[in-house]
């Protein structure tokens, strides 16, 4: 029985990897965005009442060696703060992977986050983001003001939304599920769903097209403004509303 224990542990203490944890401390004053680029891993966004971004990184690789091949570099210029942790060489290995959590204004702008595979977690923000995966889930929550976020291979599910005066939601899936709920029933909005393969469902009455082909769904509320866009190439598109 030892012997089997003393294996197994030993097999655990081999299978572990190398971990790198850095933390640096950024001002994001108006005009002035961030932008994050991975290629394996998860990206964690949080909104909090702080004037300043804090910004984890943790690196996971077979061997503390072999963080050569997924450097972090962290650029903070006078208009933007950049996050890239890319492996080297173009490469895509799991092995390989970064956890991004970042803490920062609500208000603030977020102009690119680009992951190649893995997710991303957006919670208590208002402010402007763009967001693109690849392969891996999109999770929003808590959120509002002018939101684009696209996945190649994973399913958008953003709840508890609230659309903000000229604020945007455009969620945008080639091979996945759009699923929104939002906080509560808007006075004002244009709703636009299109699902080139698959079906709309909507607690707000659209005016659908449910022919053979594409599937369209629109409708105007009160002033037409703010805009909530949700399309899929293949999947379903799910609104919900009080």
């Amino acid at each position: 029985m030892w012997f089997v224990l003393a294996t197994l542990a030993a097999l655990n203490l081999a299978s572990m990897d190398a971990i790198d944890r850095q933390t640096h401390t950024a001002s994001l004053p108006a005009g002035k965005s961030l932008s994050i680029e991975i290629t394996v891993g998860s990206v964690r966004i949080e909104g909090w009442d702080q004037p300043d971004a804090e910004i984890l990184v943790e690196r996971h690789a077979p061997a503390a060696a072999q963080f050569t091949r997924l450097p972090l570099a962290i650029e903070d210029t006078p208009t933007r703060v950049i996050v890239r942790v890319l492996q080297t060489e173009h490469g895509t290995d799991p092995a390989y992977r970064a956890d991004v959590t970042v803490r920062l204004p609500r208000a603030a702008v977020i102009d690119h986050v680009q992951v190649l595979e893995g997710r991303i977690a957006i919670e208590s923000f208002s402010g402007t983001v763009g967001a693109d995966i690849r392969r891996g889930p999109i999770e929003a929550k808590d959120i509002s003001g002018t939101i684009r976020l696209e996945t190649g291979i994973g399913a958008i599910t953003m709840t508890n939304a609230r659309l903000s005066a000229n604020g945007l939601l455009r969620l945008r899936s080639f091979n996945g599920d759009v699923r929104l709920t939002l906080a509560e029933r808007p006075i004002d909005a244009r709703i636009l769903a299109l699902a080139l393969n698959g079906h709309i469902k909507s607690d707000i009455p659209l005016s659908q097209r449910n022919t053979w082909g594409p599937r369209f769904g629109e409708t105007t509320l009160g002033n037409g403004e703010p805009v909530i866009s949700l399309d899929v190439v293949t999947g379903t598109i799910e609104l919900k509303s009080p």
